[in-house]
């Protein structure tokens, strides 16, 4: 599941391997290494993959798919001021 959702995250950010790489302070072998399920991150590099996508780790690891529909939103792939105003929208829809 890591491998998938990292591939996933950094094509919608229209990331190479490289980019990330750098973005991470790793080597672009070890991207793919990730990417192609060869090998797991440390838990610290985990930590740093999600904060870096401003995700969680849960996610990253694939253990929300249990979630009841309706409790989660996904927005991977958007920028910050999207999230931003999704969350202003939920807060007004809680105000009514």
């Amino acid at each position: 599941m890591f491998a998938e959702r990292l591939k996933h995250l950094r094509r919608s950010r229209e990331l190479n391997q490289v980019q990330l790489a750098r973005g991470l302070g790793v080597r672009k072998q070890s991207v793919s290494n990730w990417e192609n399920d060869n090998i797991m991150p440390s838990v610290e590099m985990l930590e740093r993959v999600a904060n870096f996508f401003e995700v969680t780790t849960d996610y990253l690891l694939g253990r929300n798919e249990g979630l009841d529909e309706g409790l989660a939103v996904d927005v991977t792939g958007l920028n910050r001021s999207e999230i931003d105003h999704i969350r202003q929208l939920v807060e007004d829809l809680r105000k009514r």
